[in-house]
């Protein structure tokens, strides 16, 4: 497995990745088919975010994690979003991300990252719970895009 910076040439396969995970339902937040662009756009909307991609020695995308900033006020603070493909979890992957990306984010002056994840989302909870992320809030009754309405839990890590 490889651990790089994402770049631009990255976009499609992640647009595809991501829909896989978002057909599948459950644990994202994000409910409508995104595009190239879509990433493409979210790359660029902070200058500050850090993008990593793990791939395996043909080059085939496993998954991928960013932190960026939501609030310009808070520039200690960025958010995380971490996804790997289906059938391929349990492989280190988002150790190994995780890693790279705390490298990143402490270079970028970031202080501490956050994870906003659906609380229907074991999984999520159990890999940000593994990395040393401590919960901080809840966020009941949220309304999704598509209507679903579920709870997050916000966990933060000190960087």
């Amino acid at each position: 497995m490889h651990i790089r910076r994402a770049g631009p040439l990255d976009a499609a396969q992640m647009a595809e990745l991501l829909n896989e995970i978002i057909a599948a339902g459950g644990t994202t937040a994000i409910t409508g088919t995104v595009t190239r662009q879509d990433l493409l756009d979210w790359m660029a909307r902070d200058p500050r975010s850090v993008w990593h991609i793990a791939e395996d020695a043909g080059g085939d995308l496993l998954g991928f994690q960013w932190v960026d900033q939501w609030d310009p006020d808070e520039t200690r603070l960025c958010h995380i979003a971490t996804f790997a493909r289906r059938g391929r979890t349990q492989l280190g992957i988002g150790s190994r991300l995780f890693a790279a990306t705390v490298e990143a984010a402490r270079a970028a002056g970031f202080r501490e990252i956050e994870a906003e994840s659906r609380a229907d989302n074991s999984g999520g909870l159990a890999y940000y719970q593994s990395r040393g992320f401590e919960d901080v809030a809840r966020r009941n009754g949220v309304t999704l895009d598509d209507g679903t309405i579920v709870d997050k839990v916000i966990k933060r890590y000190a960087l």
